[in-house]
């Protein structure tokens, strides 16, 4: 696998997916190309890679003014930054989103700079996003559909990870395509991790985004981060790993004390795939640490 390559979806007919070199990492951030009768992105990465995505488009026979469909699955700058540069690019393009998230795509103002305060020194592998006019912004609910002939993703509000989020279910393929709702998946070592960022991750409400997934049952998940794989047991997986996960960085404030321990203790002792590099392993860890313990705090 390396940046910039396309994968078929395994299983899952009219399905590609682009490892987009998101963060400068391999295996970490994917775009998902539906070659349907209306052609469409699921996401749309970070803005800074915008053109690997019309270069997959294009290896998959996608012509920019052929775009029809944007499904962003929620306004993250991971997962939504280059909605605004595939705009101008693929002139025909909507981008569909929860309706929590719509005022952020028509004005990333406010997203840009919370995003710059919650990452950090990762800002450095962003751009600041680029508005998508508002008439070509359609607001998603839980349940509304976006047909695109012979394929139908069906929106599932899923807000654990946030309040904006939503995941699509493709009946054509019996597959979910999940954002950050099931972790993040790294082939190379066949691993999930957890996601638990600032401000509003909620753990019921996480658990409850895989009870919904499980509800759907799909055959396959196709991860926000990276790639699609055989569902088996990686809900369950998943489900543990984000409840150890919480009661152990629960568990170290009260040992510690103070809240930069904690975020240092976990950056020097828990392993992350090496692929991702020293740089964006120790990033994800303070982010995902930090995440829980604003969850914390609120419920205090």
């Amino acid at each position: 696998m390396a940046i910039g390559d396309v994968y078929d979806a395994e299983d899952c007919a009219d399905v590609h997916y682009v490892d987009t070199g998101m963060y400068d990492a391999p295996e970490y951030g994917s775009v998902y190309i539906i070659d349907a009768e209306r052609p469409a992105l699921v996401d749309t990465g970070i803005g800074t890679n915008y053109e690997t995505i019309l270069d997959a488009m294009d290896e998959v026979g996608i012509a920019p003014e052929a775009l029809d469909v944007m499904a962003l699955t929620h306004v993250h700058l991971d997962h939504a930054g280059g909605a605004g540069y595939l705009a101008e690019a693929c002139p025909n393009a909507t981008a569909y989103i929860h309706e929590f998230g719509a005022s952020h795509l028509a004005d990333p103002t406010r997203l840009w700079e919370g995003t710059k305060e919650a990452v950090g020194d990762q800002v450095q592998y962003y751009a600041e996003p680029k508005p998508v006019p508002e008439d070509r912004i359609v607001e998603l609910t839980d349940g509304d559909e976006i047909d695109l002939g012979d394929h139908t993703l069906e929106a599932h509000h899923a807000p654990g990870h946030a309040p904006h989020q939503v995941i699509y279910h493709d009946p054509a393929i019996d597959g979910v395509f999940a954002a950050d709702a099931a972790g993040l998946f790294t082939p190379s070592v066949g691993e999930i991790n957890v996601t638990s960022p600032p401000v509003n991750f909620d753990l019921d409400g996480a658990l409850a985004d895989i009870e919904t997934i499980r509800e759907l049952d799909p055959s396959t998940l196709l991860y926000g981060h990276f790639g699609a794989e055989r569902t088996g047991d990686r809900l369950d997986e998943y489900a543990e790993k984000l409840d150890a996960w919480v009661s152990a960085v629960r568990e170290k404030r009260a040992e510690l004390g103070d809240d930069a321990a904690v975020v240092d203790h976990f950056i020097e002792t828990l392993e992350m795939p090496a692929v991702w590099g020293d740089h964006k392993a120790r990033e994800e860890i303070a982010l995902n640490v930090r995440g829980v313990l604003v969850m914390l705090d609120r419920a205090e």
